[in-house]
């Protein structure tokens, strides 16, 4: 299932609302550590491995989209 994410620094929070997720990072955005806290972030919310989330769009934007596999991977 595809959702809209944007990414807020330097908080430390997770929003869902239909199919957009707002989620805060504390990680800098510098090789790829604040992307890693979001996909860890959404796993845990929605009891997914990390594996199951990817980001398709928006690697280096505050705006992504991803992908969240529910099912076997």
């Amino acid at each position: 299932m595809k959702y809209q994410v944007s990414v807020k620094l330097h908080k430390n929070f997770i929003e869902v609302k239909g199919g957009a997720i707002t989620v805060g990072v504390m990680a800098p955005p510098e090789k790829g550590k604040a992307n890693e806290e979001v996909i860890r972030k959404i796993a845990e919310y929605f009891g997914v491995p990390r594996s199951g989330v990817k980001i398709i769009s928006g690697r280096a934007s505050r705006k992504k989209i991803v992908d969240i596999f529910f099912g076997k991977i």
